[in-house]
């Protein structure tokens, strides 16, 4: 889950970082006048390049990850173990209100993960890795794959998708509005030297500086749907069956070497203990947090 939200993110500000570059390339820049900014403009031309990043990534948000994970489809008609994981997340589908049932798959990975992805209710996707087949039983499997219905049927996706793109939005007016004031502080400095250049230079700057503190909204957000999504995960399996996955991904959180460390913010628990500032930034609440949501009944 949270490789797939930082794949996302990362998407998102690529498409920002292209389109300063094209714009400022060609010239392409109608928020500026002989006098300055014009803000509404401005506003306007990072709101539309801003959603359109969001969305792109959004679109292609299924596909990209079966790529990235490399899953493997379990068709619906499937015999053994594959085919009770399907009926499994359809029958959950069915109880969270779909219309239509989610594309389920595996994927190879000894790390205990599972992710639901797509750009809609209808057009989604749930798969789970190999090494949480091996270390889960059928109840606690159950509770992780009502959690990932449940990312779906809450529409999470869309929802994140909408502010992330107003987040880009104002990462890329207030960059530009920041480096346009501080570029004029330095014009007189500059003028020989080029001070287009120093600007493009402030902007760039100032979008990954801002992006990080956009960061901390989206993520905030997205530790709130994890508690959403398992109070939804305890309607659809049970609220037994939620708190035994999610102490079961607790014990398993030492399953990641030493030597592979990074990797533990690719886990469906997200990032463990840290510092404030990694906390701010986690996709995912410690899941101490979410299993004593779950026990004091916050459903």
């Amino acid at each position: 889950m949270i490789k797939r939200f930082g794949f996302f993110i990362l998407v998102n500000m690529l498409i920002i970082a292209m389109v300063t570059i094209v714009t400022k390339l060609i010239g392409l820049e109608p928020y500026m006048t002989s006098y300055g900014i014009d803000y509404g403009n401005l506003m306007v031309f990072c709101l539309i390049w801003g959603m359109a990043g969001s969305f792109i990534s959004l679109w292609l948000s299924k596909w990209m990850a079966k790529k990235m994970f490399g899953v493997q489809l379990i068709a619906p008609d499937a015999m053994g173990a594959g085919g009770e994981i399907v009926r499994t997340v359809h029958r959950l589908a069915k109880g969270a209100g779909l219309s239509k049932m989610p594309e389920v798959g595996i994927y190879p990975s000894a790390e205990v993960n599972a992710f639901a992805t797509g750009p809609s209710k209808n057009n989604s996707l749930v798969a789970v890795s190999e090494g949480l087949l091996q270390h889960m039983n059928h109840e606690e499997l159950e509770g992780v794959l009502a959690h990932e219905v449940g990312h779906i049927a809450n529409g999470d996706m869309v929802t994140m998708t909408l502010i992330q793109g107003v987040v880009n939005a104002f990462v890329m007016f207030l960059a530009r509005v920041v480096a346009f004031a501080v570029s004029n502080l330095m014009r007189s400095d500059d003028e020989e030297r080029g001070g287009g250049f120093v600007e493009f230079i402030l902007v760039m700057v100032f979008q990954v500086v801002f992006g990080i503190l956009g960061s901390m909204v989206t993520g905030w957000f997205s530790r709130h749907r994890e508690f959403r999504a398992d109070a939804m995960g305890a309607r659809l399996a049970g609220r037994g069956k939620m708190v035994a996955a999610l102490e079961r991904l607790r014990s398993t959180t030492e399953l990641v070497s030493p030597s592979h460390a990074e990797m533990a913010s690719f886990k469906i628990a997200g990032i463990g203990k840290g510092s404030t500032l990694m906390e701010l930034l986690s996709t995912h609440p410690p899941l101490d947090r979410r299993i004593e949501a779950l026990k004091k009944n916050l459903t």
